[in-house]
């Protein structure tokens, strides 16, 4: 048995900048993270763009080395499943028998693939054996490997991550098909104007689509599969991702009965039902303040980081609530795409033209206040989101007008609302 203070279940992005805020926040015991991976903590977002670009032998993007661990005395347990939790006696257990105690435990157990299920002849649903995912250093080489010119590869799923594997694919001299059950592609968070953008843009280079696509089976021949349709059509590939989404890991959560609501369920702290236990980043769900209280569950880089700090100024006894406004992004070819807030939650849209550097989006809900935004262009998109950001964290009642107006800035705005 070792006494730690401090452990973290989960080495990624949030695992480890929760490891790094409990130093910074002047936590001199003892921290331990636990991570099932044998690499240390790196960025995901590259796996779909940079690893399976790259000419030469990718490495992980780290965000702190083992030897940076070492120097702030945080002990990483690495290549190693957390198994069980024993709430009653505060103890972590592992696969392979040690056994973690803790002050306070920080759940950052992230999301895995959804699974692709099909139809079978009998009364449930079957999971196709032969189709590839995308979540770890791991998946990213093997896919990889595959992604070599003239291969024919299927993107099933037309939100974010397979659209930036399909331009990755196309950028290798892959053969391309995006395959989307919807009727257009990015149908989550996504306005149709920027979608059908991203598609024309994927389309110039060379990518097919197949839009509302029901799959009705998927099987191996010789060294191809072959997708047959609902609508009759079958087609053969090389590879097959699947990137249909993905799905909080609350194993151990559930295991110790904390409460589930998609995602272990935290409070405004990112604390479970468990004074004692944290949890953030992909695999919890929370109540945000900017929206009534609304409990959501964010998939997103930023998030995770900003989740991972306040959650250990959580774990340190700190009350504030976390607030920080939603926000994500997409590289695909010489398009960037980003969103700020929660553009479902909104009832009206307003069209801002940048010029040659894009079009941005505003998302007015009740009262005229500001919902999100979203924007795509080339350059110079990223000003325009931030200053957005503020004014949705403002909850200012804005004139649509004035959003609409080029010669309007939008920093007079927020300093109007200020």
């Amino acid at each position: 048995m070792k006494d730690n203070g401090m452990v973290i279940i989960g080495a990624g992005e949030t695992g480890a900048r929760a490891a790094a805020g409990l130093r910074e926040q002047g936590w001199t015991g003892a921290i331990t993270l636990i991570g099932e991976e044998s690499h240390a903590p790196y960025e995901r977002p590259p796996l779909s763009k940079q690893v399976l670009q790259e000419a030469g032998e990718p490495s992980p993007a780290y965000i702190v080395t083992a030897e940076k661990l070492k120097e702030q005395r945080i002990d990483f347990i690495h290549g190693s499943k957390a198994a069980s939790i024993d709430r009653n006696n505060h103890i972590v257990a592992i696969g392979d028998g040690r056994q973690f105690r803790y002050e306070r435990l920080l759940l950052a157990t992230g999301a895995r693939p959804r699974m692709l299920q099909l139809p079978d002849s009998g009364s449930g649903a079957s999971q196709a054996s032969n189709i590839r995912y995308l979540r770890s250093y791991a998946d990213a080489l093997a896919l990889r490997s595959r992604l070599q010119p003239g291969q024919r590869v299927a993107i099933i799923g037309g939100g974010f991550i397979g659209l930036e594997v399909a331009a990755s694919a196309r950028y290798q001299g892959c053969a391309v098909t995006v395959i989307e059950a919807g009727p257009r592609i990015l149908m989550r968070g996504v306005p149709e104007s920027i979608g059908r953008v991203v598609e024309a843009r994927h389309r110039g280079e060379g990518v097919s689509f197949k839009l509302n696509a029901g799959i009705q089976a998927i099987e191996s021949a010789e060294s191809e599969s072959i997708i047959t349709f609902t609508d009759g059509e079958a087609l053969a590939f090389d590879v097959i991702l699947a990137g249909i989404g993905a799905v909080p890991d609350t194993v151990l959560a559930s295991g110790c009965g904390l409460t589930i609501e998609n995602g272990i369920a935290v409070d405004e702290r990112l604390c479970t039902s468990d004074p004692d236990i944290f949890a953030a980043g992909d695999c919890c769900s929370f109540p945000h303040p900017l929206y009534g209280g609304m409990r959501i569950r964010l998939e997103a880089w930023r998030n995770a980081q900003e989740q991972g700090t306040h959650a250990a100024g959580s774990m340190l006894g700190s009350t504030e609530a976390y607030s920080a406004v939603p926000w994500f992004w997409s590289d695909q070819y010489d398009l960037t795409l980003q969103v700020t807030g929660l553009p479902h939650t909104a009832r009206t849209t307003v069209h801002r033209s940048l010029g040659a550097t894009g079009d941005l989006y505003f998302h007015l809900a009740d009262g005229y206040r500001l919902a999100a935004a979203s924007a795509i262009g080339r350059n110079g998109i990223a000003k325009d989101i931030r200053l957005a950001e503020m004014l949705i964290a403002s909850q200012a009642a804005l004139d649509p007008v004035q959003l609409a107006a080029p010669d309007i800035k939008l920093r007079s705005l927020l300093t109007i609302n200020a």
